[in-house]
C-alpha cells in the first residue's frame, strides 16, 4: 500500500473515512506545549488527533484543535478526533457518561472515533453495548477498541450488533502482531498502531539505520512508512515542531519489498507496554 499524501484516508467498515496518519498525545501534560503541538500538527496538514480520558489532557487538546482550525482555515468536519473510555468507567451508564464528559472537556459536539481503552474482563461487553447506543444515536461517527487480542474480539463479537471499526494496539517492528492483523483484516477491522517507534527504543537499530541511510530518511520515517505500507493506521507522538513535520514527511519514497521483509523479520513479540492478557489497572 502506497500512500500519496498526509491527508489520505482509509475507509472504515461503516463507510467513514479515517486518515492513515495522525498525532498521538499520550503522556503530554496539559499546558502550552500540548496546545502548540496540536496547533502545529493541524497547520502542517495533520487531520487526525488521538487522545484518551486517562491522558488527562482533553481540555488542552480541544484548545489546540480550536486554535489550529482557526489558523489553518478549516472546519471541525475536516478533522478526525479520537478519545477512549478508561477502565474505571467501563459499564453501560458509566461509559455513556464518560463519553459526554470527554466531549465537554474537548469542547466538541461529537467524536469521530471512540474506543474502549483496555479489555477489562467482565466489563468490556457492557461498555461495548453503551458504545453501540452512542453510535446508533448518531453521537459518534465510529466505534472501536484498543489493546484487544483475538480472543477478546471473538468474545465481543458474539453479542455485538456493530463490529468494531478499529483495533488500536501496540505495533512496531519488534511486535508485528501478524495473527491479530490477519484476524482484523478478515473481519474488516482496521488495525491502528500506538507506540509505533517503540518509545524510541528502535531508533538506534543497525538494520533500520542501514535502511534509513539507503533512502536518505530517518529511522522514524522508515518505521512509520513500514506501518503505512503494511496497511496499519499510525499515530506517532511528538510535541516538537521539527519532529511533527519530519514524522509526516513520508510520501516521497517507497520501501522495497525486500526492505519491508527485513523490517518484518525484526519481530520478537516484544512489548514496551502492558500485556492485554495480563494487566491490573
Amino acid at each position: 500500500m502506497t500512500n500519496k499524501h498526509l491527508q489520505e484516508t482509509t475507509t472504515l467498515n461503516n463507510g467513514v473515512n479515517m486518515p492513515w496518519f495522525g498525532l498521538g498525545v499520550f503522556k503530554v501534560e496539559e499546558g502550552p506545549e500540548l496546545v502548540h503541538a496540536i496547533k502545529t500538527a493541524i497547520c502542517h496538514g495533520y487531520r487526525s488527533i488521538d487522545t484518551a480520558s486517562i491522558y488527562g489532557n482533553e481540555a488542552g487538546v480541544g484548545e489546540g484543535i480550536r486554535e489550529g482550525m482557526k489558523e489553518a482555515g478549516i472546519t471541525r468536519e475536516d478533522l478526525f478526533i479520537t478519545s477512549k473510555v478508561w477502565n474505571a468507567d467501563l459499564g453501560y451508564d458509566s461509559t455513556i457518561s464518560a463519553y459526554e464528559e470527554s466531549l465537554k472537556k474537548l469542547g466538541l459536539e461529537y467524536l469521530d472515533l471512540y474506543l474502549i481503552h483496555w479489555p477489562v474482563e467482565g466489563k468490556y461487553k457492557e461498555a461495548w453495548r453503551a458504545l453501540e447506543t452512542i453510535y446508533n444515536e448518531g453521537k459518534v461517527k465510529a466505534i472501536g477498541v484498543s489493546n484487544f487480542q483475538i480472543h477478546h474480539l471473538e468474545e465481543l463479537m458474539k453479542d455485538a450488533s456493530v463490529i468494531p471499526a478499529i483495533n488500536q494496539v501496540e505495533y512496531h517492528p519488534r511486535l508485528t502482531q501478524v495473527e491479530l492483523k490477519e484476524f482484523c483484516q478478515k473481519h474488516h477491522i482496521q488495525l491502528e498502531a500506538w507506540s509505533p517507534l517503540m518509545q524510541g527504543e528502535l531508533l538506534n537499530h543497525p538494520v533500520l539505520q542501514e535502511i534509513a541511510q539507503t533512502y536518505g530518511k530517518s529511522v522514524a520515517q522508515v518505521i512509520l512508512k513500514w506501518d503505512l505500507q503494511n496497511g496499519v493506521v499510525t499515530i506517532p507522538k511528538s510535541t516538537k515542531e521539527h519532529r511533527i513535520i519530519e514524522n509526516a514527511s513520508l510520501f516521497d519514497f517507497v520501501l522495497s519489498e525486500e526492505d519491508m521483509k527485513r523490517i518484518n523479520e525484526l519481530n520478537q513479540n516484544k512489548r514496551v507496554g502492558p500485556d492485554p492478557d495480563n494487566f491490573d489497572f
